[in-house]
């Protein structure tokens, strides 16, 4: 097992930190103090959670060599299961090595939302809300479904899920784009073969403080009957909200609450966060731009290949790793396309 890990380079940056944390007025400035200490207490826990890998390590070396003096099968089958959970950790340790990003560690937004393809694209929605669903309980993520609008046949048009756990817009963030499936349709009475699209958006997200202007007058608000699940209440009232900032033409819902102020406070938080997402990212592109490029989810612009039919793989067009076991990953064994990623960047 072997870590890019350089220990002397990370240590002589948290000293940096604790040295600017001890200059007079460094907390004048709350928020630049608090992003330092932060930062700081990140870098800690990494060189605390080396130290602990490694230990680890050299005792089960240690207690590898004994069981061989003394031929102990039992207790090297033992050992031998424990270096297999240790490597497991340790190829957490790397992938969290290279997420170094400034919104990688925190909570996320995870928004699906059916493209080209009719009931067969909602339905492919629906088959990867399942799928990262499946993903997040396996992996100890929490999360919420703040908005769901349901296809007319089948399926979904779209769906925004509230991720919570440490590290989650990071894993994820490799996840965004256009999904592309490939197979027999159970919709097509002909029995024919479909491609369907969706396309999946991850944005981090930021605090109720973060600097974003929006203008009361730039926004439209909708409420309407709830289309999932919640209860009698939730589906006889117009709980749901949708907010829509108009001079960009970006959404938000949620419909997850009765309480339709409380709805609304959560959509505007996820509106917030999607702004200054696209404030932080710099574009370059003007607004008619950005959203044809959000509409574009279609042929040629897919991150990833789920192939049903006439074979079974599936591709990840970025990092060309390829799985051939798509019960397994669409059953949410999705680690193999999330680490290659991580580790391309």
């Amino acid at each position: 097992m072997v870590i890019t890990f350089d220990l002397d380079q990370l240590e002589r940056e948290l000293e940096e930190l604790k040295a600017q944390m001890s200059t007079p007025g460094f907390w004048d400035d709350p928020e630049h103090a608090k992003n330092i200490s932060k930062l700081a207490t990140r870098k800690e826990e990494k060189i605390n959670r080396h130290q602990k890998l490694r230990e680890q390590l050299e005792e089960l070396e240690v207690l590898s060599e004994l069981a061989l003096e003394e031929e102990n099968d039992e207790e090297l089958s033992r050992i031998a299961q424990k270096a297999e959970v240790l490597s497991d950790d340790f190829e957490k340790f790397e992938l969290e090595l290279v997420m170094e990003g400034e919104f990688d560690h925190k909570d996320c937004y995870l928004s699906i939302n059916a493209g080209a393809g009719g009931t067969d694209a909602q339905d492919w929605a629906e088959m990867l809300l399942r799928m990262y669903s499946r993903w997040l309980e396996d992996n100890g993520f929490g999360y919420n479904i703040l908005g769901l609008s349901k296809g007319e046949e089948a399926g979904l048009k779209s769906v925004t899920l509230e991720v919570k756990g440490e590290r989650a817009y990071g894993y994820l963030k490799g996840e965004a784009g256009v999904h592309r499936l490939v197979r027999i349709s159970p919709f097509d009475s002909a029995g024919r073969r479909h491609t369907s699209f969706a396309s999946v958006t991850v944005t981090p997200i930021f605090a109720d403080d973060v600097e974003v202007e929006i203008d009361d007058s730039d926004l439209r608000v909708d409420t309407y009957r709830s289309s999932g699940a919640g209860g009698q209440h939730v589906n006889v009232t117009n709980s749901a909200v949708r907010v829509t900032h108009e001079p960009t033409g970006i959404m938000a819902t949620c419909q997850n609450e009765r309480s339709q102020h409380k709805n609304r406070e959560t959509a505007m938080k996820l509106l917030r966060s999607r702004l200054y997402q696209l404030k932080r990212q710099k574009r370059a592109k003007k607004i008619d731009e950005i959203k044809g490029e959000l509409k574009d989810i279609e042929w040629g612009s897919q991150i990833r290949s789920y192939v049903l039919h006439p074979y079974q793989k599936i591709k990840d067009h970025r990092t060309e790793v390829e799985v051939g076991d798509t019960d397994k990953v669409l059953d949410g064994e999705i680690d193999p396309f999330i680490q290659a990623y991580l580790k391309s960047k």
